[in-house]
């Protein structure tokens, strides 16, 4: 039997936990990104972001993207602005204007990315933002939006 016809040989064990191992690893890394960041800036469960936003109160921005805002609709009362967009701060002050003091309550599919902008926007001077942490689809801190039965729009480009 020639060389290149002998069968590749298996894995060993060894190899096998250890690909293991590296695995359960990198899906560690993965989870630890998916948890949202601790803060000290204020919070607002939805039922309440949603209350605040519609009496004026607070300028709701759902910071998720457009394929998501096709798939589950947006939360009524709520100003769409992708976190993704190189004008973030630019459309952010658009919508709730450009006083750096105003009121703005960000939410996102799960919480993991309203806690980060929320810290990045205090970074930037921002000095009144709030975390809306069960998302719209809801997390570990709540329900979420569409479980809470809040009022859920089509998203029109």
């Amino acid at each position: 039997m020639a060389w290149a016809d002998k069968p590749a040989p298996r894995p060993g064990r060894r190899l096998m936990l250890l690909g293991g191992a590296a695995a359960a690893a990198g899906f560690g890394y993965w989870w630890q990104r998916r948890q949202p960041l601790d803060h000290n800036h204020p919070r607002l469960t939805a039922a309440e972001a949603y209350a605040q936003a519609r009496a004026g109160v607070i300028t709701l921005v759902d910071i998720r993207t457009p394929q998501e805002w096709r798939a589950s609709g947006v939360p009524v009362g709520s100003h769409q602005i992708d976190l993704r967009r190189g004008d973030f701060i630019e459309a952010l002050q658009a919508a709730a204007g450009p006083d750096l003091s105003a009121p703005v309550a960000l939410i996102c599919a799960r919480g993991v990315r309203s806690a980060r902008m929320t810290l990045k926007l205090a970074e930037a001077g921002f000095t009144n933002v709030i975390d809306v942490p069960e998302g719209v689809l809801g997390s570990a801190a709540g329900a979420g939006w569409i479980a809470g039965n809040l009022p859920v729009a089509r998203w029109e480009e």
